[in-house]
């Protein structure tokens, strides 16, 4: 046994750790050295040990791993990676996926990792979401077994995403360059075969090397991504769309040079050659349909700067990244630029575009005082912002994580096909091997290319695009409309939906309450009473307490022991008092008459005892009328729910027409009656301030939160509003129920085409080229219906 680590070349402890390294039991030093060897042989790159000039500990690793191991690095991984829930989250851009079978391949290796809890690619846009536990797995080791596949992965970011994706079209684009020439070229020699019968034999076979010659580029290089898909696929032990064309070019490829050699009566080139490039030209087409159909996340969203103008304590400016800033930073923004981070600004004034969150599109004026978020564009002039929000945790940031989650979980209806388009190509194997016995007893002639023809012809390639491209299309029209949907199955649910349940205060109305009449009912004064009532206020977000807050009483009490009680009020301690501001049976014990008008009147209680009341009005949202009517028109019964304890709730569901009015409620009553229209066989949408509606949101089928209910990176919610507008909600429901239609007309398009083109596939009468053109068609098809949404 030797003395020294096998590793790193250190004498060996007294604890010996062993590790099997190109084929023998290796000795090493510490769990240090051992967790190294490891990555290095579960990462196939043993022979490093063999090629390393140097054994020391700071010998270098081998390339390939060093290269991986950086996204390893706390500083690199801020700039993608982001927490849910103690896990590690990241978008990566994926490399080499051509069609659904490679997204499954993917999916399937990852999940094997006991460390991933979620990995999902997007078809459309060749983005892998993954959720993993980094404290078992490091990144570089998942990104490691994706290049073992074939894939290259590597951190999302818009710009760099686009420019992969344009040079993976060019790419395809000179294939399909190749092919068509040789293509041509092989058919105008291929007809000379077919019309001349009195040819020689050595002008026969003149023609035919001729012909093998231009097909060798297309068959070694055009084809070359549907080889190496194939070979990847059967690697891992899996079956994919590419390997039956792989056998079918094969095959028909072979045959060919066997006939050349042996002086046979057929030859396949043109039938390779045309295979090949109508395949090509299908999978481009449909490449460039997906990008468009992802395409509007890109105009959506903006692309961040890399850098920001950090302010100094000498008065200068540095360029860092804005991953480093911090909350508390100060940063310059000039005219033109866009806006880095959330912030507050502290110097300047200018106009400055929000039309990602307010669907505004002409810019707010913002001055000293005024927050920004960040992917606004400053118009005007240069502004001096404060950091108040991380770059992980920005809203912009928080946006493209709410998106890239929704567009990662697919619907049960998607899941299926993936299922059944991955079993349909063993059975079209083995049917295949099936229909080339039966015609070899009957007519050898036709087995081979028969058995091409039911090869390519049924590829499932429509079954497995029939779902995601649709949604994909779906998810970014709406984001477009201000629908911002962050769950897998919020757009099937919605086109199901029967109920549509509204909260009142800042859903249906502003939520900006105003404060119109204070009345003092014992010894307190009138500004009495507001102080005690503002300092109560001060330690709750509801909109009822931002009435307080715009007052900006100075001299507050101090308050001890602060309660919160959802849907109710607050209580607190001031001078060993127990004061209570809320209903009148959460602050004075007893109901009480409502107020005889519509506005919502809360009590203050000193001991239980009334020592004020306040009334506050809310403004209806202007578009919630023509919106409920929108709503009603489409099949949804509506219902409110409200907490407040005024007649308030009643007479705004008859100013808007809504169906049912339920007022009074606290958040688990709102809850039980979800609870009950969901047992009566309804399915039910709630819409809400995203935090004191949080049982009822969660009870329902699909929640959606209002934007400015709350920070959207505390929203759990389904969807959001974005800018509040209520008028998205007419569009969810027309696009969910048309992005519904769409995903029948693409599944029953494809089933129904690759049963009907079976049996004369099977039969004879389909040649290769023809079922290659109908396999790209189908295909093309269905990504182009996809877009009608």
């Amino acid at each position: 046994m030797s003395e020294l680590c096998f590793h790193c070349g250190e004498p060996l402890s007294k604890t010996v750790h062993y590790l099997p390294i190109l084929g023998e039991e290796r000795p090493l030093c510490c769990l240090g050295c051992y967790a190294v060897a490891q990555t290095i042989v579960e990462n196939q790159l043993e022979n490093y040990y063999l090629e390393r000039s140097v054994i020391s500990p700071t010998a270098p690793l081998p390339s390939e791993l060093e290269t991986l191991k950086g996204y390893d690095h706390p500083d690199t991984q801020q700039q993608f990676v982001h927490r849910e829930q103690q896990l590690a989250c990241a978008d990566l851009s994926v490399a080499g996926v051509s069609c659904a079978a490679c997204a499954w391949l993917i999916e399937k290796r990852l999940v094997q990792e006991s460390a991933v809890k979620q990995a999902s690619v997007n078809l459309s846009n060749h983005r892998l979401r993954l959720v993993w536990d980094d404290s078992q797995t490091p990144l570089s080791t998942l990104l490691n077994d994706l290049e073992k596949l074939g894939y290259k992965a590597r951190p999302f970011r818009t710009d760099t995403h686009a420019n992969l994706l344009k040079k993976e079209s060019r790419q395809l684009l000179m294939r399909l360059g190749v092919a068509g020439l040789g293509s041509m070229q092989a058919m105008m020699y291929a007809g000379s075969l077919y019309v001349a019968d009195d040819m020689s034999l050595d002008h026969r076979d003149f023609l035919r090397w001729v012909s093998l010659l231009i097909t060798l580029p297309l068959f070694f290089y055009s084809a070359y991504p549907f080889y190496r898909s194939a070979w990847f696929s059967l690697k891992a032990r899996t079956l994919n769309m590419d390997v039956s064309v792989t056998i079918a070019l094969i095959l028909t490829f072979v045959a060919s040079i066997y006939n050349t050699v042996t002086s046979a009566p057929d030859v396949y080139y043109d039938s390779v050659t045309m295979f090949i490039f109508f395949l090509l030209a299908g999978r481009f087409l449909e490449t460039q349909a997906r990008r468009k159909a992802s395409e509007t996340a890109n105009d959506l969203i903006p692309v961040l700067p890399r850098l920001s103008r950090r302010l100094l304590d000498n008065g200068q400016f540095e360029d860092i990244p804005i991953t480093s800033l911090h909350i508390g930073d100060k940063v310059l923004v000039k005219a033109g630029e866009v806006i880095p981070c959330d912030g507050l600004i502290i110097e300047g004034q200018s106009a400055v575009s929000e039309a990602l969150l307010t669907g505004e599109p002409l810019p707010l004026h913002k001055q000293h005082g005024d927050t920004v978020v960040s992917g606004s564009q400053n118009h005007n002039s240069p502004l001096i912002i404060e950091v108040t929000q991380s770059a992980q945790s920005s809203t912009l940031a928080t946006i493209h994580q709410l998106i890239s989650r929704a567009l990662s979980e697919k619907p049960q209806l998607a899941e299926q096909a993936d299922k059944v388009a991955h079993w349909f190509i063993l059975a079209i194997l083995i049917l295949s091997l099936g229909v080339y016995i039966g015609w070899y007893f009957v007519n050898p002639s036709f087995a081979l290319l028969a058995t091409i023809a039911v090869l390519v012809a049924t590829c499932p390639c429509a079954l497995s695009l029939a779902t995601p491209v649709v949604l994909t299309a779906a998810t970014h029209r709406l984001a477009k409309e201000g629908f911002l949907v962050t769950r897998g199955h919020v757009i099937n649910r919605i086109a199901q939906a029967t109920h549509i349940v509204f909260d009142k205060t800042g859903t249906l109305t502003t939520g900006k309450l105003q404060l119109v009449a204070t009345q003092a009912l014992t010894t307190h004064t009138q500004q009495e009473v507001l102080l005690i009532a503002s300092a109560l206020e001060q330690h709750s977000e509801h909109p009822i307490a931002h009435a307080f807050k715009v007052l900006q009483a100075k001299n507050l009490p101090t308050v001890e022991d602060i309660q919160n009680q959802a849907g109710l009020g607050l209580s607190g301690m001031i001078d060993n008092k127990c004061y209570k501001i809320g209903h009148a049976d959460f602050a004075l014990n007893h109901l009480v008459e409502a107020p005889p008008s519509h506005y919502l009147r809360i009590w203050l209680s000193c001991e239980q005892q009334a020592i004020a009341y306040f009334d506050l009005s809310d403004s209806t949202r202007p578009e919630a009328v023509s919106t409920l009517q929108l709503l009603h028109r489409l099949g949804l019964q509506s219902v409110l729910l409200s907490g407040d304890h005024s007649t308030a709730p009643q007479q705004l569901a008859k100013q808007l027409g809504i169906d049912t009015c339920l007022g009074s409620l606290l958040p688990q009553q709102k809850a039980d009656y979800v609870h009950q229209l969901q047992q009566q066989g309804a399915v039910v949408i709630m819409v809400g301030d995203g935090v004191n509606d949080a049982p009822v949101l969660g009870q329902a089928h699909v929640s959606v939160a209002m934007s400015s209910g709350a920070d959207l990176a505390q929203i759990t919610a389904d969807s959001i509003l974005l800018g509040d507008r209520l008028s998205a909600l007419v569009a969810a429901r027309q696009t969910a129920c048309k992005t519904q239609g769409i995903i029948k007309q693409n599944l029953v398009w494809a089933l129904v085409y690759n049963l009907a083109i079976l049996p004369p596939a099977a039969l004879g009468f389909v040649p290769p080229w023809l079922a290659a053109i109908g396999m790209s068609l189908s295909s093309l098809l269905v990504v182009l219906n996809a877009l009608r949404v």
